[in-house]
Formats: C-alpha cells, structure tokens, sequence
C-alpha cells in the first residue's frame, strides 16, 4: 500500500468521486439540525425517563458534551479536507487503509439496518390509517425516498430541508406551549414539583444517570451526516464551520429544554418505554388531538431519516468503491451526477432486513438490531484516534488547512476518546446493553477479516 499526504488523498478522492455540488448552505445546516432529530427524541426517550427519572436531562447533556466534541473533531477534519466524500474516509487519512475499510463497512451496515428499523415504525403508523400489511408499506416508504435519492442530490437536500424544518417547528412550538404552561399556568412550589416529588431528582441513584448516557446516547447521532452532505455543496468548508458552530444549540434547545420541560409538566413515573413522552405532556397541556399530531411529526421524523439513510449508504459505498474496497462497478453516476447503483444497493440490502422482520423476527431481525447497537460509537471511536493522527501532522507540516480547530487539543480529543470508551466499559457492564456490544464486536471482527482477506488477494494479484 502506498502512503499520501492527507492533502494528496485529498485530491485523488475529488477525482474519483465526481459528485454533483447541488447542495445549498441552507441545505447542509437543515441536515445538520434535523439529522440528530428523529424517533429517538419523540418516542425513544421514554425509556430513558422510565429508567433515569428526572435527571435523564443530566444524561442526555452528558451525551450532548461527547457528541458535541466528536461533532467538532469532524468539523476540524471536514473543514481541512471537504472534497472527501464521506466522513468515514477521516479514518484512512489518519490511520490507514484499514481504517478506513472498516469505519465504512461498519457504518454503511449500521444505517442499511436503520434504513429498515425506521421504515417498520413509519408504516406501523400509517398502518393506523391505512389497513396494508406493514411491510408492504415499509417498503413503498423506502421506495419512495429511493425515489428521492435516485433523481438528484438536490431533491434529497429540498426534501430534507422541508423534513428537518417541520421538525425543527414542532420542537420550537412544543417548548413554547409547555414552557408557557410551566410558567404561567402553575404557581409557586407547584410549578416544579415533579422534578423532585416521586423518589427525588434522581430515583435510581447518580450512577443510574451515568448508566443513561449508554442509552440515550444513541439518540444523538445522526448529526454527522452533514459532514458527508458538506463535501456535496458549493462552500463545503464554510457549511461545515456552521455546522460545527450550531450543534450546541441544536443540543440544548431540541433535547435538554425539551425533556426538562417535559419531566417538569409529567411525572416521570407516569411514562413508559415506548411512550411518546411529548404526546402525553401536549395532553397534560390540554392540547387536543396530542396522540395523532406526534403520530403526523414522528411520520416526519421516519421519512426524514429514510431520506437520509439513502443518501449517506450510498455515498459511502460509493466512496469505498472509488477506493477499491467495494466492487469498482458501484463507482457509477447517472447524469445528475447521482450514484446510482449504490443507492439501489442500499435500498435492496434495506428491504432484506424488511423481509427478515417477517420471515424470522426473533433471530435473524434481532441479530441485526443488536449487531448495531454499539457500531456507531466503535466508529467515532476510530475517528477520534484518526483525528488526532491527522492534526498532529497538519500541524508539523505546517498546513493552512486547519481552518477549524478542535478545542482545547489535544485533551479535548483525548477526553473524547477516554469517554467513549468509558460507555463502551459501561455497556459491557450493563445485561441489557451487553448483546448489543457483544453482536456489534462481532460484525467489527468480521469487517477486519474481510479486509484481511482483500489485502491478501490484492497482494497476490
């Protein structure tokens, strides 16, 4: 294998890839906000409010802080390199060929199974309104934003705007008619009272909230995205410093202010894992119809995170193929400058999980939930190694590149690094999250083997 400069690397994959550069600064923040903002927040954080109590907030900020710093070590590699095509390839730059094999794999599985996961729950709504079986409708779900994808990257990036933009109003009016409830409809004391009142701020015990941020942690990806759809748009390093810049907000305002709010309107005790916790505060507001218009924006949710979940398998297969580490046929465009054949991939792999929710739910449908479970966070953890390779060198090359730069390196990035494995220890340690680590170590094992197995035969080629 020969060793590049990372700038090197740089303008080899602007060559190789090709894609089209349809995405506007509004398109790429919008992507930014809404990819961090899905089910996840709507219904997952009920089981988060059931096993934490009230101070699920403190584990969600937590999270918020970690995910927050990887957020900047991308921005800072993005912003140095924005022609790469997905930010799984930061892996390659700074760590080898095998990082980046890996972290490609790795994350182009984990969101072919979300692809799945996501359009299951958007038809099990539907599927209220609409007496179809639930696959068939999971799979016109995905057909559709396949649909999407195939005609343009700028469809994908209008869709997606209008997607994150509802989400990003049903949050913002969501927090004002509660924050207006809690200030103005209660008094005194009252006001804030189911914050404390049913086994104190914390129930389970501070080590409980340390116990959430496993859990809820997983809530927050998705924020990344913007990092692939940047390389796509007209001034990739300037929507990445706005990405960068704005995940604090999109932290505080859509997941602290907003389960705040509602662990302060509802007792914890009287949501339930698989709840939407913000169906039932709009119903304890006195909203009417709270249940069907949470059903409309978690529907908005799922459609947003097909869309996305199209885009970014195929932009990273497309870019392992461009590197040799996928069949070299996928390194195809259509004349919109779109890789087709690799979102047909995507969307075919994506109706297998489908079907394998029917066929066999219970062994083969849950191997694949659990086998990516901790994927994301083995993913960023090699990310993070690859950053602070890749700063290291910038910085004794002596290169303009570092435009944005990751706070306070290298102990930010070393304290990124130490917390996720520190969640990685705490899944471990956990029953009910060890399958998942286990499952997910696994598919990791496997992806290193076959990457073994390709250097071999290209070694003998």
């Amino acid at each position: 294998m020969t060793n590049i400069s990372p700038g090197e690397a740089a303008v080899l994959e602007a060559e190789a890839l090709g894609l089209s550069r349809d995405l506007r600064q509004r398109h790429v923040t919008m992507i930014s906000i809404g990819g961090i903002i899905g089910a996840g927040l709507f219904v997952g954080s009920s089981a988060g409010i059931a096993t934490v109590g009230p101070a699920i907030v403190v584990s969600y900020l937590l999270a918020g802080v970690v995910v927050l710093l990887m957020m900047r070590m991308l921005g800072e590699m993005a912003a140095a390199f924005p022609e790469t095509g997905s930010f799984t390839e930061y892996a390659r730059l700074g760590l080898g060929n095998w990082a980046g094999f890996t972290a490609g794999w790795l994350y182009w599985y984990f969101w072919v199974v979300v692809l799945a996961i996501e359009a299951l729950a958007g038809a099990a709504i539907l599927h209220l309104w609409v007496p179809i079986d639930i696959w068939a409708v999971a799979l016109g779900l995905m057909a559709l934003m396949m649909a999407t994808n195939l005609w343009s990257t700028r469809s994908y990036g209008e869709f997606e705007f209008w997607f994150a933009s509802i989400k990003v109003a049903a949050i913002v009016v969501f927090i004002a008619v509660t924050g207006y409830f809690v200030l103005a409809l209660t008094h005194g004391g009252a006001r804030f009272a189911n914050l404390h009142a049913h086994g104190g701020f914390a129930p389970f015990g501070p080590v409980s909230v340390l116990g959430g941020v496993t859990s809820v942690i997983f809530a927050l990806c998705g924020a990344e995205i913007a990092t692939i759809a940047a390389a796509e748009s007209r001034e990739p390093g300037r929507a990445v410093a706005k990405m960068t810049s704005q995940v604090v907000v999109r932290i505080l305002l859509f997941y602290v202010i907003s389960l705040f709010l509602i662990v302060t309107v509802v007792p914890w005790t009287a949501i339930h894992p698989g709840d939407s916790p913000f169906a039932i505060t709009l119903g304890r507001v006195g909203v009417p119809g709270a249940a069907a218009i949470m059903n409309a924006i978690v529907l908005t949710a799922v459609l947003s995170c097909l869309n996305s979940g199209l885009y970014v398998t195929s932009r990273v297969l497309f870019t392992l193929a461009a590197h040799g580490d996928a069949p070299q046929g996928l390194v195809v465009l259509s004349k919109r400058r779109v890789p087709i054949r690799a979102i047909l991939i995507a969307f075919a792999f994506g109706a297998v999980a489908v079907a394998a929710s029917v066929v066999s739910p219970q062994v083969v449908f849950a191997f694949l939930i659990n086998a990516s479970g901790a994927l994301m966070l083995l993913i960023y953890l090699i990310v993070a190694c690859a950053q602070i390779a890749v700063r290291r060198r910038l910085e004794a090359e002596g290169s303009p590149r570092l435009t944005v730069r990751m706070w306070l390196f290298p102990w930010g990035s070393y304290f990124t690094v130490a917390a996720i494995v520190a969640i990685l220890a705490a899944m471990a340690l956990t029953p009910a999250l060890r399958t998942q680590l286990t499952a997910s170590l696994g598919i990791l094992v496997l992806v290193l083997g076959l990457y073994l197995g390709v250097r071999r035969r290209r070694g003998a080629a």
